[in-house]
């Protein structure tokens, strides 16, 4: 997937241009306007974040949580498993991001903050929601 950012300046033979560029590469491409984070940045870290908070709140393990959006919502990852991909310290970077420039819904959950701070970062340090 290629998201194209289309601000003010740019044109629409820029975008053209570069959904054939995205069409030759074999990616799929969306328009979006110039906004904090992208769609997908911005719906994965909110779909993360709750996750967490699920997690923190005991209503589920992080292993239930990741089997329940895998095949409930058919995610190829479960947002735990994804997180430790990324690493933790990136979700919560990108979600303190998003809550000081779009608001308290992007609040990062206190257990991811707990978990950055004890360096459970994911799998490029052996641990973080899971063990490697």
């Amino acid at each position: 997937l290629v998201e194209i950012v289309q601000t003010l300046d740019t044109t629409s033979e820029t975008v053209q241009t570069i959904e054939e560029i995205g069409r030759r590469m074999g990616k799929e491409t969306v328009v979006i306007r110039e906004s904090p984070g992208f769609v997908t940045s911005r719906i994965n870290a909110t779909i993360g974040n709750e996750a967490f908070f699920m997690l923190q709140e005991g209503i589920a393990s992080a292993r239930d949580i990741d089997k329940a959006l895998k095949l409930g919502l058919n995610h190829p990852m479960g947002p735990f498993e994804l997180v430790d991909l990324v690493g933790l310290d990136t979700r919560l970077s990108v979600l303190k991001f998003l809550h000081r420039t779009l608001g308290e819904k992007y609040r990062p959950c206190p257990l991811l903050e707990e978990y950055v701070q004890a360096g459970r970062l994911g799998k490029k340090v052996g641990k973080g929601v899971y063990e490697y």
